[in-house]
């Protein structure tokens, strides 16, 4: 039977790997924003274990606004992301820092 330390430690992996992700690779947009949405899915699986475990519905409310708040922010981020490679031809982060008009 899997129980919610189970969960937990499936969180807090899913949660480190998206921290390494974040801190090692800095060059690549696409992989920083896969990074954050693997951050919030570790959330997410925290708060429906917990949910499951006190047997109450609060967390998976939450979980619904997490995954509404993500779904916006990787469509905004996305579009951001293709004005940014059509006018500048890279994503390169390094090659990103200036805000020219």
């Amino acid at each position: 039977m899997i129980s919610l330390s189970h969960y937990l430690v499936l969180g807090a992996i899913l949660f480190g790997i998206s921290v390494v992700g974040i801190f090692l690779n800095r060059k690549n947009v696409v992989i920083l924003l896969m990074s954050i949405e693997l951050l919030l899915l570790a959330v997410n699986m925290n708060f429906v274990a917990f949910s499951r475990y006190l047997d109450d519905t609060a967390g998976q409310v939450f979980v619904f606004f997490i995954l509404t708040v993500a779904a916006a922010e990787a469509a905004i981020g996305l579009a951001i992301l293709i004005v940014l490679f059509r006018s500048r031809r890279t994503i390169n982060v390094e090659e990103l820092d200036s805000l020219k008009g």
